[in-house]
């Protein structure tokens, strides 16, 4: 899929290494039978990092969350490392935190540094005892293994019913200072999220004081991560977690202001196109769908409205169907909790085929189903709705449902 492009914020390769100082590695450690995929990832800075993450608000919680939100206190949000698992979301446990806190000690014992700089992070099957031993019997080849061109191997052994990897990059200037923000995502099902979604871990070299790094994650997980719906179901295991190491050199973000911004539409940047990733490769989906409403009088109202669209399961199977069946749209945008008046609702439906306006004024207007049906069979859907006359606007981004997105689920343990 087309990555979205920014002036003075240009693409550049690497995912999480294209920040100095950080090294990455992956590996089959034998959690995944299939030796051909990887399910143990490390990635590390060569310096201690200024670090900020967002959790899911699940009250199920998988013990990684809890051992890492434990680390983050007790260093004040200074991490140098995360040690990652697929194929076992270690959640629901009895020894969960046990093995959480036995894995931070194992890479922690690789690189030399407490265990408290140690982030931990897993995905896959609730509720199955997660094995160590696979784990102990390959950290060192994980660490010895470490490269600052290891970006690949990481995110592909984070990856579960993902089809393809999601990193991204970009570079960008602070006071002359060339720094780089990167990340890696993963993630195709169990996404409704409420402030994190899936397991995400974003790298900058730029340096970033710990209160301005979270203010800005909160900030930008609104409008990017949170605003993302596959299938409704808000994971016990989701986390966003963002480390800055300051090796570009520029002065250290301490506060609102010219260079703040600058830092936080990168970071925007970044999260934004692995949102859309995520959507595309939502399981099953054929579609990505952009809902975007615009004419709020206030940002919640905005998101409000656009994920109860992109989350009607209704919506989805008819973009699936490429049916402009617009009906759906409106049904979803009424039962919004939200204020606002139907009657002034606009609706188009719109792809790299064209536009087709399919409501007014809260009423239906004649269209072509034939052109509707050319403008839907594009594989990215754009729909976009005016609710008034108001300043505000936002996007939330989702993907059809299909027959595969059933089959998958209903095979997801074998």
């Amino acid at each position: 899929m087309k990555i979205k492009q920014f002036e003075n914020y240009p693409y550049v390769e690497g995912g999480v290494c294209a920040a100095k100082g950080f090294q990455a590695n992956g590996l089959n450690c034998g959690l995944n039978p299939d030796r051909n995929k990887k399910d143990l990832a490390l990635l590390v800075s060569d310096r201690i990092c200024n670090a900020a993450a967002v959790y899911t608000t699940n009250k199920v919680q998988g013990a990684p969350i809890l051992v890492t939100k434990q680390h983050m206190e007790k260093t004040g949000g200074h991490i140098r490392a995360v040690i990652a698992n697929s194929k076992n979301a270690n959640t629901c446990n009895a020894d969960g935190e046990e093995k959480a806190c036995r894995m931070a000690e194992l890479a922690a014992g690789e690189l030399s540094i407490p265990a408290e700089e140690v982030a931990v992070a897993s995905t896959g099957v609730i509720g199955q005892i997660l094995p160590i031993e696979p784990i102990e019997g390959h950290i060192r080849e994980l660490a010895e293994g470490l490269s600052y061109d290891g970006n690949g191997k990481a995110v592909n052994a984070i990856m579960t019913t993902d089809t393809v990897p999601k990193e991204m990059a970009v570079t960008f200037e602070l006071d002359g200072a060339v720094c780089r923000l990167g990340g890696m995502a993963k993630g195709s099902g169990m996404i409704h999220p409420n402030m994190a979604t899936t397991l995400n871990f974003i790298t900058t070299d730029a340096a970033v004081s710990v209160e301005m790094l979270q203010k800005a994650l909160s900030e930008v997980t609104r409008i990017t991560y949170n605003c993302l719906s596959i299938d409704g179901d808000t994971s016990t295991n989701d986390m966003v977690l963002v480390m800055a190491n300051g090796m570009a050199g520029n002065p250290e973000i301490k506060g609102e202001g010219e260079n703040y911004e600058i830092f936080k539409q990168a970071l925007y940047v970044v999260m934004m196109n692995l949102t859309r990733m995520l959507a595309r490769d939502g399981e099953g989906a054929t579609k990505l769908i952009e809902c975007t409403v615009s004419g709020a009088d206030d940002l919640d109202t905005a998101i409000i409205v656009a994920k109860s669209v992109i989350r009607s399961p209704l919506f989805k199977c008819a973009i699936f169907g490429e049916d402009a069946n617009w009906g759906r749209i409106l049904c979803a945008v009424g039962y919004a909790e939200a204020d606002f008046d139907i009657h002034k609702v606009d609706v188009d439906l719109a792809s790299a085929a064209g536009v087709v306006p399919v409501c007014r004024s809260g009423a239906g207007v004649e269209f072509s189903e034939e052109y509707a049906k050319k403008v839907l069979s594009e594989d990215e859907i754009c729909v976009n709705i005016a609710i008034g006359q108001g300043e505000y606007a936002a996007t939330a981004w989702g993907c059809d449902l299909t027959y595969d997105y059933v089959k998958i689920n209903g095979d997801y343990r074998s």
